[in-house]
């Protein structure tokens, strides 16, 4: 198993951040979740072999949001690595160590996908008012206890390292 790297859109329109919204399925405990348990989590996902993660990005997005992205800047770097020794052994042991790369994005094509991919979890891609972020639990932790940073940073953070 090694380390996964994960590119994650920041997609800000009309005082609106675009989220994927999830319902936790994996199991008691996992990141703090019981099981139906409601979340959001940046759109994005892992990069592939010989893949740059930017082009990682645009295609994660096209896949869960059905929107083509430009890439502004990267805004944010976060590591996060999974305590739970079912989950690391598991048949989501590649997901276990991952490494978030947060980048600004602008939608160029609306809804240019004919199929979007959904990945586990994952129920829609919602818009939800930027006044109403802290009402709503983000996955990773990191991200949400620094998403407003991150939004008002015109440089890049590193956000840390979590064990979950």
């Amino acid at each position: 198993m090694g380390i996964r790297n994960a590119a994650k859109a920041l997609i800000i329109r009309d005082e609106q951040i675009l989220l994927n919204k999830c319902r936790h399925t994996l199991g008691e405990g996992l990141w703090g979740l019981t099981t139906g348990e409601e979340y959001y989590d940046l759109p994005g996902g892992g990069q592939e072999l010989y893949e740059t993660i930017e082009e990682a990005v645009v295609r994660e997005c096209l896949e869960e949001t059905g929107h083509v992205v430009t890439v502004e800047r990267l805004a944010a770097v976060y590591e996060e690595i999974t305590m739970d020794t079912d989950f690391r052994t598991g048949r989501f042991a590649a997901y276990a160590h991952k490494i978030h790369f947060a980048f600004v994005c602008t939608i160029a094509e609306e809804n240019a996908a004919a199929e979007r991919v959904i990945d586990f979890d994952v129920e829609d891609a919602v818009w939800i008012d930027l006044v109403d972020i802290d009402k709503i639990k983000i996955l990773p932790k990191l991200i949400n206890d620094n998403l407003r940073r991150v939004l008002q940073s015109d440089v890049t953070l590193f956000l840390g390292s979590e064990h979950v």
